[in-house]
């Protein structure tokens, strides 16, 4: 193996978590002589999907930025509640861009290199060596966004959901659309007595993206998505004529799965593969941005990368809120509202953010007292 193959750091997987950390280091003169590389079997050159958080304060993303909200509603069998979100706005980063903007920022780095090959293996030793299709690297540390063999054998030990959905990018030929007000959940629309929701992100007058999604153990066939997002859109949305600009489709496992047990000296796991999705929303953004932050820092004061990723309250909350769901797939609409209307927006945003206080937890978990809770509680310790 020559030198040209061996890499100080090697990052698998040109995702959301993987082009974060690259960023990071890039962007810290700390890290400005190590030799990086980043292998993934994609160019990354398609808009495969869409990433939407919210934030407050100067954001470093607002150059790519599609669009941002700062009014939302959410509507159940019930009642409508709309949402007042300042300081904070709803924002939504097209995959595309974000994967350019990546691309273009550490290609003026000569330090760091993309290699377009898919990984076979990964072996820690004193040095960590990376087998691909076509070559072997090796790095000083290894951080690995592929989800581990052992999820997909063992998952089912575990609390497991899955976010699933499908969703269409429409243009109208009337205005159609509220601007300034995204919906953030509307439960009027249901599958069965299953937790579903449509999703609208109205990004002009005239276009819009209209989800379709399932937090359910199983997945659907694609034609049932299809169905209740065109069901919504002529029904609720009220609109006759469209045409479909984009689809995109995806899942994301809400699981109370150990994705951490794979941490080790040499090999970090990173983003979905590491258990970095919040298991109890699917949101992934902000919670990435976080955990390279943390990353970062520890490379630099020389502890393990991997320390002090996640906080074991938060673990346990989203645990059971998941067994609930897991048991009573019903309650989704329930939950959801007593969210969002005995809390304030911002409450609540602080809390899925994990940088809420603990007085401000215990008024959340209040608003959910319920035998179902009480239950869930116990199971899961």
């Amino acid at each position: 193996m020559t030198d040209n193959h061996h890499f100080d750091y090697i990052i698998i997987g040109n995702g959301l978590a993987g082009l974060q950390l690259a960023l990071k280091l890039n962007s810290d003169s700390f890290f400005k002589d190590k030799r990086i590389a980043l292998i993934d079997p994609s160019e990354k050159n398609t808009n495969d999907k869409t990433w939407s958080f919210w934030e407050s304060g100067v954001s470093k993303w607002n150059a790519i930025t599609y669009k941002s909200w700062k009014e939302a509603s959410i509507y159940t069998s019930k009642k409508s509640i709309d949402l007042k979100l300042a300081p904070y706005s709803y924002k939504s980063i097209r995959a595309i861009d974000f994967y350019n903007y990546a691309k273009t920022k550490l290609n003026q780095n000569k330090k760091i290199q993309f290699i377009i090959d898919r990984v076979i293996s990964v072996k820690e030793d004193n040095r960590v060596i990376v087998q691909t299709e076509t070559n072997t690297y090796s790095a000083s540390h290894v951080f690995d966004s592929r989800i581990p063999k052992d999820y997909f054998e063992t998952s089912k030990n575990h609390i497991n959901l899955i976010q699933h959905f499908k969703g269409y990018i429409i243009k109208t030929e009337i205005k159609a659309f509220d601007v300034n007000n995204m919906v953030m959940m509307d439960y009027r629309l249901k599958d069965d007595n299953q937790t579903t929701f449509t999703y609208v992100l109205p990004f002009s007058e005239n276009e819009a993206l209209i989800e379709f999604t399932y937090f359910t153990e199983n997945k659907v066939n694609e034609s049932t998505y299809d169905k209740f997002i065109k069901t919504y859109i002529t029904k609720y949305l009220n609109i006759e004529s469209y045409s479909i600009i984009e689809t995109e489709m995806g899942q994301i496992p809400m699981t109370t799965y150990p994705f951490e047990k794979f941490n080790t000296k040499h090999i970090t796991k990173i983003g979905t593969g590491g258990g970095w999705v919040k298991a109890s929303t699917g949101y992934s953004f902000k919670h990435t941005e976080k955990k390279v932050s943390i990353i970062v820092d520890n490379l630099k004061t020389n502890r393990i990368p991997s320390s002090n990723l996640f906080k074991k309250r938060f673990q346990l909350y989203d645990k059971i809120f998941l067994k609930v769901l897991k048991d009573e797939n019903h309650k989704g609409e329930w939950i959801f509202q007593q969210f969002y209307s005995k809390n304030s927006i911002q409450t609540m945003f602080r809390f899925l953010d994990e940088e809420s206080s603990f007085f401000e937890e215990i008024k959340i978990m209040w608003s959910l007292l319920s035998w179902s809770f009480i239950k869930a509680f116990f199971k899961t310790l």
